[in-house]
């Protein structure tokens, strides 16, 4: 879209806008003939699901987690349970996320530095030795092997004897969103998004608590989009997943109640508060216009919050500390119902213990003292939030439109729209911080000679080799033939256009590795090759 920031005007420079592009006024005042949101807890939920909010249970306080090896990451959650965290957030390695087992060649040096290494699943049973899984929930950022990993948590949930309606937890399985910023994808979005489907389709039967998709703008937000695109191709690629769903027969009230979605909280305290409010009403209508659901919670667009990555800065560290603190009450008062806080020195390295005590701590100073959470939407009524609230409605929607006119999400992004949108919104951010219209404190503004050193967790080099060795170990001991038994039962039932999660769970159940499931798919689907973006031919 056009870069909507006013001119400069002849008695003065132009206004200021949110990043998004819409131009503040200096103050607000009721909009006539436009009657107030309804009260938070009723259609469209602008306002909020519940009409009494946090006063009825808090957010879930997650901390996005893992590194090095099972036994690692297992030490860090149980440290983050006893300060507080009331759900775990698992992280990857990037060998784990594109389907790779870490003895082969293009895992080695990548082998638990962003993640933790899950080749199988002894490091499932590692991963959460001693954590109750029907007490605790837990969210997993993984998209191509998504049912890989379910189905290792699902077999170690059996093995703590806990059955998996009892269960709870997201696995977030958007593999739309990898087309359109994230790039740890393995087959073409067509299989892709067939798989994921597959695993809503099989939690709706089997897992009645689990989130089987969690439809994530925070990575095209990382990757440069405004928050205008966030909510309008987060909702696009929603709907794609629900007219799937749709597709294999299920009716609308027996999944949508279980779709979850992942929202990034960006510095502009005022717009992130009203893209909140505005995604959650743009998705109710939607819905109830498009599918006529039964059920209320259909409408419901439920959400996990972190706060900005791409905002922390290696400069000043310190500062992150309040940019986290403003981006976190932000998600609070826009209604979040999960909520990650990131560590001051993230942009430096993997959080050190002491900084993901603090990013949690500032979580429950948010809860336990701002007072925030005592009041539903506590920001509603401000004539600056409704009018933001209504820009960003309306631009969103436009936005549907568009992708609509071009076939839908998934068409959408086999032109490359959104790969487009999100590039060149990006490219104008960073033209606007080099130019110094955007300040970052630290960066661009308010500098100063050096920053003192900051403590960096670093990762045991010998951690990689161990891993292979327990990952040798884990085959050597395994029945080989079962497990190949299972494999080519899988690779049946992908060429069969079967669900694949039972062939999944079969191959865990026999042994067989995170990778040798994943090439068993490569065999069926192939891999997916990014083309060069081309101009938009509109």
């Amino acid at each position: 879209m056009n870069d909507r920031r006013p001119a400069a005007r002849e008695d003065g420079p132009a206004p200021p806008t949110t990043p998004s592009g819409i131009p503040l006024d200096t103050s607000y005042g009721p909009r006539p003939g436009v009657p107030a949101p309804p009260p938070p807890g009723t259609y469209p939920f602008t306002r909020g699901l519940y009409a009494d909010m946090y006063r009825r249970r808090l957010w879930t306080m997650r901390q996005y987690a893992g590194f090095s090896d099972a036994g690692e990451s297992n030490r860090r959650y149980r440290f983050l349970l006893e300060q507080g965290t009331t759900g775990l957030s698992v992280a990857f390695d990037l060998p784990t996320q594109i389907g790779f087992d870490s003895d082969h060649p293009m895992a080695r040096g990548e082998v638990g530095r962003v993640g933790v290494a899950i080749d199988s699943l002894a490091d499932m049973r590692r991963l959460f030795d001693g954590i109750p899984l029907d007490r605790v929930t837990t969210s997993m950022t993984i998209n191509a092997t998504a049912p890989v990993l379910l189905a290792f948590y699902l077999v170690v949930a059996e093995e703590q004897g806990v059955t998996w309606d009892r269960v709870g937890g997201t696995v977030q399985n958007d593999l739309l969103k990898e087309f359109a910023a994230r790039g740890t994808w393995i087959h073409p979005p067509g299989p892709s998004l067939k798989i994921a489907t597959d695993v809503i389709e099989f939690c709706a039967a089997e897992v009645p608590k689990w989130n089987p998709v969690s439809i994530s703008g925070y990575h095209m937000r990382e990757a440069g989009c405004t928050a205008v695109q966030e909510v309008a191709f987060t909702l696009a690629h929603g709907l794609a997943y629900v007219d799937a769903a749709l597709g294999r027969g299920l009716a609308i009230d027996e999944f949508a109640p279980r779709l979850s979605f992942f929202f990034n909280a960006h510095n502009h305290f005022l717009e992130e508060v009203a893209k909140f409010r505005a995604a959650r009403r743009l998705w109710a209508e939607l819905v109830r216009e498009r599918y006529a659901p039964r059920d209320e919670r259909s409408l419901w667009l439920r959400f996990h919050t972190q706060t900005a990555g791409s905002m922390l800065t290696a400069q000043q560290p310190d500062n992150n500390v309040v940019r986290v603190a403003i981006q976190a009450l932000a998600a609070v008062c826009g209604g979040t119902q999960s909520l990650h806080t990131n560590a001051r020195d993230e942009a430096l390295g993997l959080p050190t213990e002491a900084s993901a005590r603090l990013a949690l701590r500032t979580q429950q100073v948010i809860a336990l003292e701002s007072g925030a959470a005592e009041v539903a939407d506590p920001l509603g009524g401000a004539w600056a939030i409704e009018e933001l609230t209504e820009r960003i409605h309306d631009e969103a929607l436009a936005y549907l439109r568009r992708i609509e006119e071009a076939g839908g999400a998934l068409a959408a992004l086999e032109r490359g729209f959104q790969q487009r949108e999100i590039a060149e919104a990006a490219y104008r951010w960073q033209r606007a911080v080099e130019s110094g219209e955007r300040r970052v404190v630290g960066v661009n503004c308010h500098l100063q000679e050096e920053d003192a050193e900051s403590e960096v967790l670093t990762i045991d080099p010998l951690a990689e080799q161990e891993q292979v060795a327990r990952l040798a170990a884990f085959r050597a001991a395994r029945d080989s033939e079962r497990a190949g038994d299972a494999l080519a039962e899988l690779e049946r039932a992908a060429r069969d256009d079967r669900n694949l999660m039972p062939g999944i769970l079969a191959a865990v159940r026999a042994g067989a590795t995170l990778g040798e499931i994943a090439d068993t798919l490569r065999a069926v689907y192939g891999e997916h090759r990014e083309a060069a973006l081309a101009a938009d031919d509109d």
